[in-house]
């Protein structure tokens, strides 16, 4: 299949803006008082996407004022397809979606309701039913069956969905279902989010145009294995469920599972993709397609754009990394050795220091466990090298790294010297307000 070699010339639109373009992000309606991050992407205009249909509410998960429900309805014939957290305490909406994809195997889902303040995790029986009521209500309204609706929380871990604060605004949200509120839903599964994020696209599948639009949120608890991480894409392409579930296996793998904030996963990671069929291209059966070359680019880099600004609105975050890993044994090792250097405390904090510490670098190659050569090694930061050869650089300057370190976006390369594998991950550095913000998180 087509993949992109250089992903991030893909994200033409994700740029370095100072401040968010969006009006509604310049004060984060995840939590108010925290400060926009400074790498903050403008939420694109997303056009109306045919046979997706959504609205806004508040449910009052929150204290204060703020949307905090979401509710898609899609057209009859979507099919769907869903990548989720391999976490052990896992969550009910979490359960529900795998369960109820399973049984129609993909075919026909007509709704998904999003909350956002309340995780709904480690709620056992009692947080089960309370998914399948508010199911059950949204099947009701929209004449189809329970398993035809999907579900997905955030918030808290432990605390029970109160399904009554969904269910009471249904009603008002059916009444106000549109096309075009696509920045409405971003901004409302927001949680400790400083800014909204969303994607669009456009592809051409036989000639047909498509469009892609995705929303996605997380800004801590992020280290996705399919963070607290939620996204929902969606295309007017008709395709089968079978080839939707097998493109959203392949790219989650080089996006949203390359990318780390904390190197803590969520109980509730989600991400589902919808095709509803409306564009008029020719259905495809088969991910493989030849017809689906484009449309493949461009949901790669929907998913890539993504998950790179859940790095870059990391809790606290003022630096995006990025973490190339060659020379390794194998495209796993790399992985893990990659994963290893960006989730390191002292490798982040030397980061948030703009201190070029690349000492810390191969401390972190060296734990990995993973097969390398300390003989071969070498480690670069941008176009400087610092180690070569398993010794400090020949022309290594000590100022000139230094400079290098204050960019805002860096760039770590790694080579082991024992083979052909080769991975990237993208991350942040880790400052002192990230403790503030997780340790006044619950206030």
């Amino acid at each position: 299949m087509t993949r992109i070699t250089d992903p991030l010339a893909a994200l033409k639109r994700v740029t370095l803006a100072k401040k968010a373009a969006d009006p509604f992000a310049a004060v984060s309606p995840g939590k108010p008082g925290l400060e926009v991050s400074p790498m903050a992407v403008p939420l694109p205009v997303m056009p109306p996407l045919a046979g997706v249909e959504i609205a806004t509410a508040r449910a009052g998960f929150y204290k204060y004022e703020r949307e905090d429900l979401v509710l898609m309805r899609f057209v009859e014939g979507t099919s769907a397809a869903g990548v989720f957290t391999r976490h052990g305490v896992g969550s009910a909406p979490v359960d529900w979606c795998k369960k109820q994809l399973a049984a129609s195997k993909g075919e026909d889902v007509r709704a998904l309701v999003i909350n956002a303040g309340c995780a709904n995790s480690f709620t056992g029986k009692p947080g089960a039913d309370a998914v399948r009521r508010v199911a059950s209500a949204v099947a009701k309204r929209f004449d189809c069956r329970q398993r035809d609706v999907m579900a997905a929380s955030t918030g808290v871990i432990g605390v029970l969905l109160d399904d009554a604060k969904i269910t009471a605004r249904l009603p008002d949200a059916e009444v106000r279902l549109a096309a075009d509120s696509w920045q409405a839903a971003a901004r409302a599964i927001m949680t400790t989010d400083t800014f909204a994020k969303g994607a669009t696209a456009t592809a051409l599948i036989d000639g047909v145009k498509v469009r892609i639009n995705g929303i996605a949120k997380g800004s801590g608890m992020i280290a996705p294995d399919m963070a607290t991480m939620l996204a929902f894409v969606a295309t007017d392409a008709a395709i089968a469920p079978g080839a939707l579930q097998t493109l959203v296996n392949l790219y989650t793998r080089g996006t949203f599972n390359a990318v780390t904030v904390d190197g803590d996963r969520s109980t509730n990671d989600t991400l589902l993709l919808f095709a509803t069929g409306q564009s008029g291209s020719p259905k495809i059966h088969r991910a493989g397609d030849k017809l689906l070359a484009d449309f493949r680019d461009k949901l790669e880099g929907v998913l890539l754009d993504l998950a790179i600004q859940l790095v870059k609105d990391g809790e606290g975050a003022t630096k995006f990394v990025k973490i190339t890993v060659a020379g390794a044994e194998s495209a796993a090792s790399a992985r893990k050795i990659a994963r290893t250097i960006a989730e390191s405390p002292l490798v982040k904090t030397a980061f948030a220091g703009e201190d070029a510490n690349w000492g810390r670098i191969a401390m972190a190659v060296g734990r990995a466990d993973e097969p390398m050569n300390r003989e071969r090694m070498s480690i670069k930061f941008g176009p400087l090298w610092a180690a070569r050869d398993g010794l400090v650089a020949a022309d290594y300057s000590e100022a000139k790294m230094s400079a290098y370190m204050k960019k805002q976006e860096l760039e770590v390369s790694v080579d082991v010297g024992v083979g052909r594998g080769h991975a990237v991950v993208w991350t942040c550095d880790l400052t002192k307000q990230y403790v503030a913000i997780n340790g006044d998180y619950r206030s």
